[in-house]
């Protein structure tokens, strides 16, 4: 039996290698304090994150390289976002420090695990990891341009705890990682 070759020269693959090469940039732009910078580095990220997935559906451009391409853009993006915030918006992030301790505890947390399980970071890509990175984006975006709004912070705190809950619940249950994973709900309803 022979295996599919996968085609990693692809517009999804390369929008991923673009966000890991933007990380130096938003590095640099959050130890400059350059806010502007941040938030359009960091902006053109979150867009680039979507249509990589849009692309790579739409066209079956899926590849287990691309998963783990975006998966490790994601962290970046992810670590960049919270420094973001703790280093250009201290006095906030001192005001609400118990929930970005939970948010960044959470989501380390099936992170380590897995890494340790499984000798690599998890790339399901979830609906629910979908959904809370628009969520998310939409708050940092709209924090640095029009200022906090607290519904919507407790929102996005409680919706990300979530999918980091069900990432963990998968981490922790599958006997081997695997990619491209819709929800917890499917991968114990087909006993996957």
């Amino acid at each position: 039996m022979t295996t599919k070759k996968e085609n990693i020269w692809n517009v999804p693959n390369a929008l991923s290698a673009y966000r890991i090469l933007a990380l130096p940039f938003i590095i640099y732009a959050i130890i400059s304090g350059n806010k502007s910078l941040f938030i359009t580095l960091l902006s053109i990220n979150l867009i680039t994150d979507i249509l990589d997935g849009l692309i790579a559906r739409t066209f079956k451009l899926q590849t287990e390289l691309g998963a783990r391409l975006d998966s490790l853009a994601d962290i970046g993006t992810y670590i960049m976002a919270f420094a973001g915030m703790i280093v250009l918006e201290q006095d906030f992030v001192k005001e609400y420090r118990f929930e970005f301790i939970v948010l960044i505890g959470l989501w380390l947390l099936p992170q380590l695990l897995a890494l340790f399980r499984f000798g690599r970071f998890p790339s399901f890509h979830l609906w629910s990891s979908k959904t809370i990175g628009y969520v998310q984006g939409i708050f940092i975006f709209t924090f640095f341009l029009f200022g906090f709004w607290k519904p919507y912070f407790y929102f996005m705190v409680v919706v990300s705890c979530l999918s980091y809950l069900e990432e963990l619940l998968l981490v922790v249950s599958l006997p081997k990682l695997r990619s491209n994973l819709k929800s917890a709900f499917f991968v114990f309803r087909n006993k996957i």
